[in-house]
């Protein structure tokens, strides 16, 4: 039987993701919630004017992203990931300590203010914060967990927590990564030798230049699984999902299958690197937008490797980062 934690408590995990509409009906809503992100929409007078503008933007953008969700199901499957996630790792923590995992989705359901609800009905004594993004960002984890404190503290929730801000260098989460790419290159002939493309969310330049560790992150991250693989392939780091007129990461994934097709790479292997789960920007952006692209710039075999979802590598990575949090805290 599972025991409890060093000092007796029980153990509350809180998995934060993105979040995804588990409906049509919900696409525009959820857009209008991403939209409405202090982290994503900050400008003078933006506490006044962001709403307004969230919502416009939700709104010219929810028909071409109802298109997208209606190619793949016509739904996100993020939070069901999110859940089997939480399933297994719960399973996976009880065998050592009596723990609890909660999920907390940042523009959509369940949210922060819902995991705080469950996590004071399980009864919890100290909580472990694990963002389901590797590499850290203001964007991603930290406006998760401000969402989360401000959501706590409204409902006057204290308890000693943990964050995990990052595991980006973790070895079983690259080990993980590394499984992954091994399933996704023996969809190739064995005399093939496909470029592999990594491909991240990309982040607008002034956030790096203002001290955000991403890229870097990223950078290593890529390093480190080829590192560990040892696939002896040609790769290549680029960023997608850009959004607005700013400066983005660069290069791009759409540019770079450009010029490795037009260089006559005819086989090409997509590695979602900042993605654990598959959903919209994996299964659409890249598996069908990108995939279609790459054919018509020459490139012939193209594969995008799959999400860690609830592989078993992934889900022992994430426990081993709750633990090690834990036994820091003792």
């Amino acid at each position: 039987m599972a025991g409890r934690g060093n000092r007796g408590e029980r153990i509350g995990v809180v998995l934060f993701q993105l979040g995804g509409p588990d409906s049509l009906d919900a696409v525009e809503p959820f857009l209008r919630n991403l939209f409405n992100d202090p982290n994503i929409f900050d400008f003078p007078l933006a506490g006044v004017a962001r709403p307004l503008l969230a919502r416009a933007a939700a709104k010219f953008r929810a028909p071409k992203a109802r298109r997208n969700y209606i190619e793949i199901g016509g739904k996100s499957p993020l939070g069901e990931h999110t859940a089997r996630q939480a399933s297994k790792l719960e399973k996976k923590l009880r065998e050592s300590i009596d723990a609890r995992v909660f999920v907390a989705m940042r523009y959509w359901k369940p949210s922060s203010a819902d995991a705080v609800e469950a996590v004071r009905q399980a009864q919890c004594g100290r909580l472990v914060l694990l963002p389901l993004y590797p590499q850290y960002s203001a964007v991603t984890t930290g406006s998760s967990l401000r969402e989360w404190r401000r959501c706590a503290a409204e409902a006057a929730l204290d308890l000693p927590a943990v964050a995990v801000d990052s595991y980006f260098d973790a070895p079983l989460y690259v080990d993980s990564v590394v499984g992954r790419l091994r399933q996704a290159l023996a969809r190739f002939p064995a005399d093939s030798r496909p470029h592999l493309v990594f491909s991240a969310h990309g982040l607008p330049v002034r956030l790096i230049e203002n001290g955000d560790p991403y890229r870097r992150q990223i950078e290593e991250t890529v390093r480190l699984v080829v590192e560990t693989g040892g696939f002896g392939l040609p790769h290549t780091l680029c960023y997608q999902s850009k959004v607005g007129p700013e400066r983005w990461l660069q290069p791009a994934l759409l540019p770079t299958l450009e010029s490795l097709g037009r260089g006559g790479e005819q086989a090409a292997l997509v590695i979602p690197i900042a993605f654990v789960s598959d959903h919209i920007e994996t299964l659409s952006e890249i598996d069908i937008e990108a995939r279609r692209a790459a054919r018509s710039w020459g490139i012939r075999h193209f594969e995008t490797m799959a999400g860690l979802n609830d592989s078993p590598g992934f889900i022992a990575a994430l426990a081993d980062r709750a633990l090690r949090a834990l036994r820091c805290e003792v």
